[in-house]
């Protein structure tokens, strides 16, 4: 155990001023005991020869290249639009504005 008391459980509490019921402060006391514990673990375990990682698995640039495909024409775009002026979608106007 690394020695968590429920003094400094409630000193900390009072810093942050969050106000802590007597159980909320036991349970906290074994939780955070419990935290630093797992810890030092890792840190005993974490020598100078374990290589620090920030994934499990090495990752690669996942993007595809950037290419020019087919697009639609003007009058395939508009062509199922419910109004259009010929060059650009017409939609109701929003935001409490007359329409």
């Amino acid at each position: 155990m690394s020695g968590i008391s429920a003094e400094q459980v409630a000193h900390l509490a009072q810093l942050a001023r969050i106000d802590l019921s007597p159980e909320e402060i036991l349970s906290l006391t074994t939780e955070l005991d419990q935290i630093v514990d797992s810890v030092a673990k890792v840190t005993a375990v974490a020598t100078p020869d374990v290589p620090a990682t920030s994934h499990p698995i090495p990752l690669q640039n996942v993007f595809r290249a950037d290419v020019v495909g087919e697009t639609l024409s003007l009058e395939q775009a508009l062509q199922n639009a419910p109004d259009h002026d010929g060059s650009r979608f017409k939609v109701s106007a929003i935001l409490g504005e007359e329409q």
